[in-house]
């Protein structure tokens, strides 16, 4: 079977005999090839558990098992002849299929679907979490560890610090380290421990730190100002002064300094002032040396009496200046690894206290169960029966300890018994050095080269040598952007990509595209700021906004013109916003603004690829309803919920309530208008009456579900917001399993901190995607936009420098010694050597189009992405690839490209052939839509009118009877439960939780009414264990949806008897005297029971509590009265023809 250079490389690297190292160029087809290299292994009989596949993602062991089970089921249901196809397109020779092998081949996804414990084909943590379940006691962990998320781990680190600083063992290692400290908080200081907890394993005494810079171990502060003080520094500096005063700017600038020294005593604050005057700045040729001659001006030196003098104390100054910064390094780092010493077993304890592992603590959990001595033979041993092949994806970005795992995982290939002749025993490492982009999480480059040639020396030994194999076909992307790729990567320009950058384009007729917009350039200061505007608000005339503008105002146009997408092969199809892909590096102002033009433009887009949780209207939305169920004299919150999609006010109705409330909450405000705002009393009502009962996630669901706010804030805030809310019901289930489940802790909870949600958004379904390059990773699109290319400052977030394992704490630039200054500039190399595998990354994510624009200045120094890539684009042109000049939307650039892009066709509907059909739109599309009708929301039983007492009653007004009524069925559902010996106690328990609790005599008469209707023995079946109480119940009734709580619910086999408890203190002597409003009542129970129990007969009974009698009523009276309160349903008109 002939096969072309591309597929042949594919089958080469897949083959399942060899061990294989493959470097695979991004759109190469690496996880078509982990899967073949997978199905041809079970091909040839190898058991399904004896193969270990890890993944870098969750994502990827997803995609590759979807992909590999497809396969598998689509052979078991082949003939013979497309089967045997099927297998030798994916490599096995064709003698070698007969009629058992592709018997085989059919039974391969039964023999996958029923392995005990199935295809292991999952992420490192992953299998390291399973590999400490299966040997806890080995691992000394508990069997039922659970593995926690950043936030849990981020609220335990500052349980400990807390603990620590009231810790008298501990309180110096702390204060030393908040002495130091200049950020708002330790958290990401601590952080950055806990992420290099590894090299804290043997801390830094202040002995050993004072070595490793050079300093005597008793060597002080006194001894650096020993070096430069004579005595007379003060006087000299006040003369100096004097002098200055009477220079220019740049003396005068110096004499403000020299003013804020103390010499009496002088300290190294003063001293670091007089190196700031004193020596040249960081920038200077000489940097840090003495500025005789050149300070102060010549007029002015001729002014100061003493000026040997004051150059002498200059030099010493800045003989001074080494000793003093490494010093102050000094005690920094001693003061790092003291309170690393306290903190790390602290923050180890409370772990294990909880039975918690961090993802860390599942890699060196695993590493050092591996690897000791006692237990590692045994788990080996155990392990070495069930793997015989590895396989790593994303070699590239996998840690230092993830190696370690993987190594001691693999050791056993090439020693002693496990070294197998006959069943050969295979690793499989495919990865891209051109694509590392997560050292952040302890990539690294170094290491991944040198595991390279350390399994290929192992491998050697035994004459099974490690293959190195290269993917240098690109399935994915044009000819043009490949050859922009190559040319901006090239030479020098590709330092840090690991080699020569070449790629080979598999859709080598694909027309193709790269086009460089000029930078819109930075907008200056407006003239006059408004004062009431905040001071980072981003205007309309901002760079970045204007930016944002031109590229969804752009994508509009395109999609409008009936753009054209070629897809190879000649085939096209017509562009949508699903073809738009948006890559930024940073989640900034930038971003936020291309999503905000996007959905003005009135684009489809995703929204943001992550989220933060608190900063989501439908979670503030949500948060501000629970805030005010605890607090219901919190007005703010009361009005954000009410502003909400949850209940739809408009500004004028919040203001028409609280305007003339004068002092009285609004919550009191509200409750007086009760015929106005009954559905949202109803809502609150219920809500308040069970907040003190439901945990924090049954009454979230509770408001998404039963009182549809889910629904509510989609159709307000979009299908993007529903990602928000269910990681919000997450974390109030995360919170209950970790702490009391109270309303009042989860609000406080969800104050203490910030949780950051990642969306799915790599299958957006026809909407525009964006997000940063490094969640990009693995994608592709027709269409991609690059922005954020202009010249960025880099953000030095490192607090740690590690210099030779060695954790040292971070100074500032100018204030770093030789050693943290060498440790500075190896990470700020490295990172930039990142960066530019950053920007390969965001270039090889486009197929056919690639669009590079941004906004901003310039670099002065051509390092910018958008320098980098004009400088390639213009190295790539000749040789079919066409550069010319184009006008975009942000002025004049350029456009190189190979082919002939397809022709637009405005207005018609492009079919994937290439053929055009008209599109005819109904009639009825053309006319104004009619005006929505508005949600009546849902109705209450109780609230469908008519009458609900007799005529004569009195004594008590509406609102103190109804409180009367609740009080007393709130007896009635809980005393049954307990002794009548505690049904004092219990009554003035219940009764105290109001907010304004009943007088002690009134709480009798209720206890004695409620006593006496349970204790009744005619109604005894009505408190029987299996009745219900407080049933809450809806349905569809008349097109409308009912919301009720029925109080005593009895289910029998053949009926259902809905009892609803009144306090009326005129009882009607017969059926024929209920209350009309009473009867409706129990009709909407009735009408939703049958529904329920569509086969038993239901009945309703009216429990008198006053006399004790319990009165049914007939179906026939309580329907009527019902379907006389009910409103005739509103009947949609039908859509036109």
């Amino acid at each position: 079977m002939s096969r072309d250079a591309a597929s042949q490389r594919q089958v080469d690297a897949a083959n399942p005999r060899a061990s294989t190292w493959l470097s695979a160029n991004a759109g190469s087809g690496k996880t078509r090839v982990l899967t073949d290299r997978v199905a041809r292994l079970l091909l040839n009989g190898v058991e399904p558990q004896r193969i270990l596949c890890l993944t870098y993602t969750k994502a990827a062991a997803s995609e590759m098992q979807n992909r590999l089970f497809h396969r598998l089921g689509e052979w078991a249901m082949l003939g013979d002849g497309p089967l045997g196809d099927a297998l030798m397109k994916l490599g096995i020779p064709a003698q070698d299929i007969g009629a058992e092998r592709l018997r085989g081949a059919r039974r391969l996804f039964a023999r996958a679907i029923e392995t005990p414990g199935g295809l292991k084909i999952q992420t490192i943590h992953s299998f390291c979490a399973s590999l400490l379940r299966r040997f806890p006691l080995e691992a000394g962990v508990t069997p039922q560890f659970s593995e926690i998320d950043d936030r849990a781990a981020e609220l335990l680190r500052e349980e400990v610090i807390e603990t620590l600083a009231d810790d008298p063992r501990h309180v110096a290692a702390v204060d030393g380290v908040a002495a130091l400290w200049t950020g708002d908080s330790l958290k990401d200081l601590v952080a950055q421990i806990c992420q290099h907890r590894a090299a804290f394993t043997d801390p830094l005494n202040r002995r050993a730190a004072f070595t490793l810079f050079g300093l005597p171990d008793a060597f002080t502060a006194a001894d650096v100002l020993a070096e430069v003080c004579l005595g007379n520094e003060g006087d000299l500096c006040r003369e100096l002064i004097a002098a200055l005063e009477t220079g220019g700017s740049i003396d005068l600038s110096a004499a403000e300094k020299l003013r804020a020294a103390r010499f009496d005593p002088m300290g190294l604050g003063t001293l670091a002032v007089l190196e700031g005057v004193f020596l040249t700045g960081a920038g200077a040729k000489e940097p840090f040396t003495a500025k005789i001659g050149s300070f102060p001006t010549k007029a002015t030196r001729a002014r100061v009496p003493r000026m040997a003098m004051v150059e002498d104390l200059m030099k010493r100054v800045e003989g001074a200046r080494a000793r003093r910064l490494a010093l102050v390094a000094a005690e920094r780092a001693a003061a790092l690894h003291r309170f690393a010493a306290a903190f790390l077993p602290e923050y180890d304890r409370r772990k294990a206290e909880r039975g918690w592992l961090d993802f860390d603590d599942l890699i060196t959990r695993a590493r050092a169960l591996l690897t000791d001595r006692s237990a590692a033979q045994w788990v080996l041993f155990r392990l070495d029966g069930g793997i015989d092949h590895i396989l790593v994806d994303e070699a590239q970005d996998t840690s230092p300890g993830q190696w370690a795992v993987i190594e001691r995982l693999a050791e056993e290939f090439a020693a002693g018994e496990g070294a197998r002749v006959e069943t050969p025993r295979t690793l499989f490492v495919v990865g891209d050095k051109k694509q590392s982009i997560y050292s952040f999480q302890g990539a690294d480059l170094a290491v991944f080269e040198a595991m390279r040639r350390e399994f290929g020396q192992r491998l050697a030994q035994i004459d099974m040598p490690l293959v190195e194999l290269t993917l240098a076909h690109s399935f994915r992307s044009s000819a043009a952007v490949l050859s922009a790729v190559d040319a901006t990567f090239a030479a020098e320009a590709g330092k840090g990509l690991g080699g020569e950058v070449n790629h080979i384009a598999f859709k080598n007729d694909m027309p193709g595209r790269v086009d460089l917009w000029p930078l819109v350039p930075k907008a200056g200061d407006p003239e006059e700021d408004v004062w009431y505007e905040p001071v980072d608000l981003v205007t309309d005339q901002h760079h970045e906004a204007r930016l944002a503008r031109m590229i969804a105002r752009e994508i509009r146009r395109l999609i409008d013109a009936g753009t054209l997408i070629p897809e190879g092969n000649g085939r096209t199809h017509p562009m949508t916003e699903g073809d738009v892909l948006i890559l930024v590096r940073r989640r900034n102002t930038l971003f936020r603004e291309i999503i905000r033009a996007c959905k003005q433009a009135g684009l489809a887009i995703a929204g943001a690829d992550r989220l933060k949780l608190a900063a989501e209207m439908a979670i503030r939305d949500l948060t501000a309803l629970l805030s005010f169920l605890v607090t219901p004299e919190d007005d703010l919150s009361l009005a954000a919920a009410l502003r909400s999609p949850l209940f739809g006010w408009g500004e004028g109705d919040l203001y028409r309530l609280a305007e003339p409330r004068g002092g009285a909450f609004l919550w009191e405000a509200l409750r007086r208008e009760r015929e106005r705002h009954g559905p949202t009393l109803a809502m609150l009502d219920d809500l308040r009456d069970q907040s003190d009962f439901l945990r924090p996630y049954e009454l979230a669901e509770r408001i998404l579900t039963r009182h549809g706010g889910r629904g509510r804030l989609l159709a307000r805030l979009g299908p993007e917001a529903e990602d928000g809310i269910n990681a919000f019901l997450a974390q109030s289930l995360a919170y209950e399993q970790a702490e009391v489940p109270s309303l009042q802790g989860f609000v406080g909870w969800l104050a203490s901190g910030d949780v950051e949600v990642k969306r799915q958004v790599d299958a957006a379904g026809g909407r525009i995607r964006v997000m940063t390059v490094h969640g990009s990773k693995g994608l592709e699109a027709p269409v991609v936009i690059m922005p954020d290319t202009a010249k960025t400052r880099p953000q030095e977030r490192e607090q740690i420098y590690l210099s030779n394992g060695t954790p040292l704490w971070r100074t500032a630039a100018a204030e770093s010694p030789d050693l943290i200054a060498s440790a500075r500039g190896d990470l700020l190399e490295r990172q930039e050597e990142e960066r530019a595998r950053l920007l390969y990354v965001a270039m090889t994510r486009a197929q056919s189009w690639l669009i590079v624009c941004g906004a901003g200045e310039p670099a002065k120094d051509l390092s910018s992405w958008h320098d980098r890539i004009a400088a390639g684009i213009a190295r790539a042109a000749g040789d079919g690839l066409k550069l010319e000049a184009c006008t975009f939307p942000s002025g004049e650039g350029k456009r190189l490209s190979r082919g002939d892009w397809p022709a637009d066709h405005p207005g018609e509907g492009v079919m994937a052939s290439g053929e055009t059909s008209p599109v005819v739109l109904p009639g009825w599309t053309l006319q104004p839509a009619p005006p929505p009708r508005e949600d009546p929301g849902p109705i209450s039983p109780s609230a469908l009118g008519g009458a609900k007492a007799l005529p004569g009653e009195s004594g008590l007004d509406e609102e103190t009877a109804k409180l009367r009524g609740t009080r007393l069925h709130l007896l009635l559902e809980h005393l049954p439960h307990y002794p009548d010996a505690d049904w004092d106690r219990l009554s003035h328990d219940l009764l105290a939780l109001d907010d304004d609790p009943p007088p002690a005599a009134e709480r009798l008469a209720l206890l004695a009414e409620a006593r006496a209707v349970i204790q009744n023995p005619a109604l005894g079946f009505l408190f029987a264990p299996e009745t219900l109480a407080e049933v809450p119940v809806t349905a569809e009734i008349g097109g409308r949806r009912m919301l009720g709580t029925i109080d005593r619910l009895v289910i029998a086999p053949d009926h259902v008897l809905a009892i609803d408890f009144k306090s009326n203190a005129v009882v009607p002597s017969s059926e024929a005297e209920v209350p009309e409003g009473i009867l409706r009542q129990m009709g909407a129970y009735a009408a939703a029971l049958r529904l329920i129990w569509p086969g038993r007969r239901v009945e309703t009974a009216v429990l008198w509590t006053r006399t004790g009698v319990l009165m049914p009523l007939g179906p026939a009276r309580v329907a009527a009265a019902l379907a006389a309160a009910m409103p005739e349903p509103e009947h949609a008109d039908p859509c036109p023809p």
